[in-house]
C-alpha cells in the first residue's frame, strides 16, 4: 500500500461510507439477533435479494426466542427461495442454544452453530462496538487491489496475511462502520470487473490503481468447468391437489423440502404437456428445466396429493417454486 496512516486512511474511508452508504434495513438497528439474521443471510447472496427475505423472516420470528421455539418447517418455509438452506437450520438450532441472552463478546458468538470467524466479527463489532476486523471477499478484493498482492486469495497463507492487514486497517473507534464501510466500498465501487476507480475514496492510496493494474486482482483459484444438466418436473392436479415428494430427513441436500416429482417418477402418467421452461443454478452446476403438466390416476410413495392451499406453509424447493409459478400456482 501507498504509505498512509491507518488513522488518515480509516478517515478518508469513513467520511466517504457515511456520505454514501446504502440504506440497508439491517443498518437501522443495533440488535444483535437482527444483526445476525442479516449477516446468514447475506453469505453468498446479495443485499437487494436479501431484504424482502430478511424484513419477512424478522415479522415472523422477531426475536431469538420466537425462533427457538419454531418448527424447523416453519423455518424453511419462511426461507423458501432464499437457497443455501443449512443456514436457516443453523440459525434455528443456534436460536435454541442462545436461550434469550444474545452473547455479547467474538468467541462465544464465534460458537453458535453457523457462525464463522467473519460473521462473528461482523456481529462483534457492529452490534458491540469490538475491535474486530472483517475478512469477506469484498473486503479481499480491496486489501489485494490497495496493496498490489497478487497471490492467490484461496490460499490460506495469503487469507491469513489479509486479516492481519484489515485488523491493522482498522478504526478501533469506530468498527462496525468501519467494516461495514470496507465491504460497502468492495459491493459498490472496487467491483469485481470494471471496477469505479476514479469516483473510490481510496484512489490515491490503491497501488494497484497507480500501477493501472486494479482490473486484474484478485486472483483466484481456477473455478470448476460449469456442468450443464438437463431436468423435466411435473406438475399433476386433481381436485385442489397437487402431487409432491418430501426429500428425506438424511439427503445431504435440501432435506425436508418438497419436490414436483419428474416423469420416471410417475406410476401412470398420460398425455405430457410441456408448458415452459426456467433455468437454475447450484454452484457449477447449471439446470435447464423443462416443466410439464400431466393427468395422475394413482400415486406410490414417495408421492403425495397435498391440497393447494398448504403450499403457503410447507417448504417447496425454489426449483419447485419457479415450475409452480410458471403454472399459474402461487407457492
Amino acid at each position: 500500500m501507498i504509505r498512509v496512516h491507518a488513522r488518515s486512511f480509516a478517515a478518508i474511508l469513513l467520511r466517504w461510507y457515511d456520505a454514501h452508504h446504502r440504506d440497508l434495513p439491517w443498518r437501522r438497528t443495533r440488535d444483535p439477533y437482527q444483526i445476525w439474521v442479516s449477516e446468514i443471510m447475506l453469505q453468498q447472496t446479495r443485499a437487494q435479494t436479501v431484504i424482502p427475505y430478511y424484513e419477512r423472516f424478522l415479522d415472523r420470528f422477531p426475536t431469538a426466542a420466537a425462533l427457538a421455539r419454531a418448527s424447523e418447517a416453519e423455518v424453511l418455509a419462511c426461507w423458501s427461495g432464499l437457497g443455501y438452506y443449512s443456514r436457516a437450520r443453523r440459525l434455528r438450532d443456534a436460536a435454541r442454544l442462545i436461550d434469550g441472552t444474545f452473547p455479547r463478546d467474538f468467541d462465544a458468538i464465534r460458537r453458535l452453530p453457523g457462525v464463522g470467524d467473519y460473521t462473528a466479527a461482523a456481529i462483534a463489532s457492529i452490534a458491540f462496538d469490538l475491535p474486530h476486523a472483517v475478512l469477506d471477499g469484498n473486503v479481499m478484493r480491496v486489501i489485494a487491489r490497495v496493496t498490489k498482492d497478487s497471490a492467490d486469495i484461496g490460499a490460506a497463507a495469503t487469507r491469513a496475511r489479509f486479516r492481519q492487514i484489515a485488523q491493522q486497517w482498522l478504526d478501533p473507534r469506530r468498527p462496525g462502520a468501519f467494516n461495514e464501510a470496507l465491504m460497502e466500498l468492495g459491493a459498490t465501487i472496487c467491483l469485481p470487473r470494471a471496477p469505479q476507480c476514479r469516483v473510490c475514496p481510496l484512489a490515491a492510496n490503491c497501488a494497484a490503481h497507480r500501477a493501472g493494474c486494479a482490473e486484474r486482482l484478485p486472483v483466484k483459484l481456477r473455478r470448476k468447468t460449469p456442468e450443464k444438466i438437463a431436468a423435466v418436473v411435473v406438475v399433476a392436479r386433481r381436485r385442489g391437489r397437487i402431487l409432491l415428494w418430501q426429500r428425506p430427513a438424511v439427503s445431504r441436500r435440501l432435506a425436508g423440502f418438497w419436490e414436483l416429482p419428474s416423469p420416471e417418477h410417475l406410476p401412470s402418467p398420460t398425455s405430457l404437456r410441456t408448458i415452459g421452461t426456467f433455468r437454475h443454478t447450484i454452484t457449477h452446476h447449471h439446470y435447464a428445466f423443462t416443466v410439464c403438466t400431466a393427468d395422475v390416476v394413482r400415486a406410490r410413495k414417495p408421492l403425495q396429493w397435498l391440497p393447494i392451499a398448504d403450499l403457503a406453509t410447507i417448504a417447496p424447493s425454489t426449483t419447485a417454486r419457479k415450475a409452480l409459478r410458471i403454472a399459474g400456482i402461487s407457492a
